[in-house]
């Protein structure tokens, strides 16, 4: 199986369980790596054969700025559920990061893995 990816997908969101988080965007980071085979789409060089990417972020970028989740858990989980059924993706692991989160951290988030690398 081949990986298309995707890093450092930045997102203005609401997020968070505190009142003030309620009251602010905040910005979410994605890392996606999904499992694709690329070959017919080397073979043909169509954009119709492979994962399209960019059309993966636009899809992820609309639902989570319109989405107001107090947990990056289930921020997280509802994008992979996207990726997964809407773009026919076998196998994805996803990186949720709210940097910020915790001031005496670089990073904090979840980072969940979903399907079958098969």
């Amino acid at each position: 199986m081949d990986i298309v990816f995707i890093r450092g997908l930045s997102i203005d969101t609401v997020i968070g369980i505190y009142d003030w988080e309620r009251e602010i965007k905040q910005t979410v980071v994605f890392d996606l790596e999904m499992g694709a085979d690329v070959a017919r789409a080397a073979a043909s060089d169509g954009i119709e054969d492979t994962l399209d990417y960019k059309a993966v972020s636009k899809r992820l970028i609309q639902f989570v700025e319109a989405s107001s989740f107090q947990l990056v858990e289930t921020l997280a989980e509802r994008c992979a559920q996207i990726v997964l059924e809407e773009f026919d993706v076998p196998w994805l692991r996803l990186t949720a990061n709210k940097a910020g989160a915790v001031s005496a951290a670089q990073d904090v988030g979840v980072i969940i893995e979903r399907g079958s690398r098969g």
